[in-house]
């Protein structure tokens, strides 16, 4: 591809992305370097990623950190910007970015990049899911990713800020779409919490539940997003309550 002044790694793992990546790599033009990472999509996203000039990879998936780790040490340049198919960055993002680029503090490790989350088409200002926020632009030679299969994080050993503005996320494609995307995560989830958990019981399966639901939707104020934080609320529930059932069939093929 051509490269432009901003001397930046833009990585984006994919499975099955092509309509997001038609909305997604016109915006990204302007980055030196694009690297698609996927795990043998049978759509049109690799050629679509070929068709923006983004360097694509493709690897069979063990999960998100270690697929992330193995694209930070495939990047050209030493600044690197992670992004899912389904986030967008805004216009101000995108300049708030391309201005640090160009005079890049070498003291900071990363940024942290609030979220502004959307699902079923309504922006969600509660439900838990406000002060979301991650690291998605660092160094790449200070920061890699913690070996979890759910809400894995980059670790940083010295100092971080957080960026002004804010990328936006639509999570939600459809209600298939997006209870692929909880059965995936609580399968994750369980590899992760299966050796904490000696013994699944009703406390696992209906307390637990329980209380994430309550926790969306009264504590963290979901009942503000309307039916939408409403569901929102329920399907975090479901979310935890099928990653016991899947540790609890773990648990018993071990036997």
């Amino acid at each position: 591809m051509i490269h432009t002044a901003i001397p930046l790694t833009i990585i984006i793992p994919t499975h099955q992305e092509e309509q997001n990546l038609k909305e997604l790599l016109p915006q990204l033009q302007w980055a030196a370097e694009i690297m698609v990472v996927d795990s043998f999509s049978t759509d049109q996203t690799v050629a679509i990623a070929e068709q923006y000039h983004a360097k694509v990879f493709v690897r069979k998936y063990v999960g998100p950190a270690d697929q992330k780790n193995w694209a930070i040490d495939q990047a050209t340049y030493p600044w690197i910007l992670i992004l899912d198919a389904d986030e967008r960055l805004t216009a101000a993002l995108e300049q708030e970015i391309k201005q640090l680029m160009q005079q890049p503090n070498e003291q900071i490790d990363g940024y942290w990049i609030a979220r502004q989350n959307y699902f079923m088409g309504k922006k969600i200002r509660y439900s838990g899911w406000q002060g979301d926020r991650i690291i998605r632009l660092f160094q790449q030679s200070k920061c890699r990713y913690n070996d979890k299969q759910v809400h894995e994080e980059i670790e940083e050993t010295g100092s971080t800020e957080q960026l002004q503005y804010a990328m936006d996320h639509y999570t939600y494609r459809n209600l298939d779409h997006f209870l692929d995307k909880m059965r995936r995560y609580a399968r994750w989830s369980a590899q992760d919490y299966h050796h904490k958990t000696p013994k699944v019981t009703y406390f696992h399966l209906w307390l637990k539940p329980a209380f994430r639901f309550f926790k969306h939707f009264v504590l963290k104020r979901g009942f503000l997003d309307g039916y939408v934080g409403f569901v929102v609320s329920v399907l975090m529930a479901w979310g935890v309550f099928l990653r016991y059932v899947y540790i609890q069939e773990m648990q018993q093929s071990e036997v």
